[in-house]
């Protein structure tokens, strides 16, 4: 069968299901595939805010969109232009937001009376055969039956096969998009090269995905979407943690500070802590406290050592660690506050994002306590904006904060990343001898800038004795 392709512009896809359906880990893997291409791209995870909502329901549906495009974008778009639907309750959530005339790729089996019945629809009125879709271009596939079956003579369990659906998913959507599997078989190969079943199973689900793309007739076209018009460089694609992370690293070789980070673990934040403890090569040392209040004071204790102190947190830890950010402030120590914000107020809700802490930030202190605010606006612009968060606390003597969120920590865009010299050193110098003039050490005198001296603790004719306390010869 003779078949088209057909140049696009611009593309919004969107992946849903169930949590344990994969769909984060299939947009992940077409958004890196994406990258290699130098499409320009912008990502929106979407988690179910409740905490493992029933199988099936709509409260439970996950999503992952993303928009690709052969000019800049800005945004992960409003409307899809297709929408992956892994059972029914993923039709019924995305389907308002999917364009007239837009495709819908339905996993068949996941639209059973089981699956109708949680999702609350009639159970003579499955939308994949009463017209309801009529202006919507609708390709069924039974992705768990064509999985189950190219999987058969791999020594695994129904339930572990089914596990694999999502990797069919995304070959057919390769298939689609006439795109090479190498990046998803790589990455495949990296995470399961001890597991060869599993890494056999997933990669023969990749493929029979995209064989059954080019075998059937279920397009007469595929797409294709060229590079972006973007500034010659190298570039990768990168999470708004991630991007957090290495301009944390980068702020500590250009200040020639070790790197602490004190923290307790929270959604949307605990990523920037797995990804730093990556970097102890470059002098990084991460502690997982047991509590928030510990982990910003065991930061405050390294910048009172002489190292660039972080913490990071959202809005319920963020409450937690006003009192110590108000002891940071009133020593004057450097100190890098991360915010990744979620919904609140109280404990909130770990997968829904809200900006919800922005007077929190300014005002959430006792008595007069003013304090440095940066936030980032998109996930490449986290690095450059931790880099000035650490480069104003360390040179100005001064907690800062900074403030990302739910979509920023775990968006994906593409980032064109510094060389080392390219970036700005971060000049500090330590107070390790008294001035001309000066009789003894003023902790608290300013210079010309009203900054405090810098003076590690321990540093010869620095030393102090609480009157009174003192010993006797």
């Amino acid at each position: 069968m003779a078949r088209t392709q057909e140049l696009l512009q611009d593309v919004v896809i969107k992946f849903a299901g169930d949590s344990g359906d994969g769909m984060q880990l299939t947009g992940s893997q077409f958004t890196t595939n994406t990258a290699l291409l130098g499409a320009d791209l912008s990502t929106f995870p979407d988690f179910p805010a409740e905490i493992r909502a029933p199988q099936g329901t709509v409260a439970g549906v996950s999503g992952f969109q993303l928009r690709f495009s052969s000019n800049n974008i800005f945004t992960p778009g409003d409307e899809c232009d297709v929408l992956v639907a892994m059972n029914a309750a993923a039709l019924k959530v995305n389907l308002p937001s999917l364009k007239k005339g837009g495709k819908i790729i339905a996993n068949i089996e996941g639209f059973d009376s089981k699956n109708l019945r949680l999702a609350k629809y009639a159970e003579d009125q499955n939308p994949l055969g009463n017209g309801s879709l009529d202006g919507y271009n609708l390709i069924k596939i039974d992705v768990t039956k064509l999985t189950r079956e190219a999987l058969k003579d791999f020594p695994l369990s129904i339930k572990e096969r089914d596990r694999a659906k999502n990797m069919f998913v995304l070959g057919f959507l390769y298939w689609m998009y006439n795109r090479s599997m190498d990046s998803s078989v790589n990455f495949l190969t990296d995470k399961f090269s001890k597991k060869p079943d599993i890494l056999n199973s997933n990669i023969a689900a990749l493929k029979a995905g995209y064989n059954y793309g080019d075998t059937t007739e279920t397009f007469t076209t595929t797409y294709k979407v060229e590079k972006a018009k973007m500034e010659e460089g190298n570039y990768r694609s990168i999470m708004g943690n991630e991007a957090v992370a290495l301009g944390l690293v980068a702020a500590s070789v250009k200040s020639k500070l070790p790197l602490f980070l004190g923290t307790y673990p929270i959604t949307p934040a605990s990523d920037i802590l797995h990804e730093l403890s990556k970097y102890k090569n470059f002098k990084v040392r991460t502690f997982q406290a047991e509590d928030e209040i510990a982990g910003i004071c065991s930061a405050i204790g390294a910048s009172y050592g002489g190292a660039l102190g972080v913490t990071t947190t959202s809005g319920p830890g963020m409450a937690l660690k006003t009192e110590a950010m108000g002891l940071a402030l009133m020593l004057e120590i450097p100190l890098v506050i991360v915010n990744v914000q979620r919904g609140g107020p109280s404990t909130g809700l770990p997968t829904k994002t809200e900006q919800s802490d922005l007077l929190q930030a300014y005002y959430g202190r006792n008595g007069e306590s003013p304090m440095p605010i940066v936030a980032a606006s998109t996930p490449a612009d986290c690095f450059d904006a931790v880099f000035e968060a650490a480069r104003i606390s360390v040179q100005h003597m001064t907690p800062v904060i900074l403030l990302t969120d739910g979509y920023i920590a775990n968006g994906a865009e593409p980032w064109k990343y510094p060389l080392e010299e390219q970036l700005p050193d971060i000049h500090v110098e330590f107070k390790t001898a008294l001035a001309e003039g000066e009789e003894s050490f003023m902790p608290y005198a300013r210079d010309e800038k009203g900054v405090r001296p810098w003076a590690v603790p321990g540093t010869k004719g620095f030393e102090h004795r609480i009157g009174g306390l003192e010993k006797k010869t």
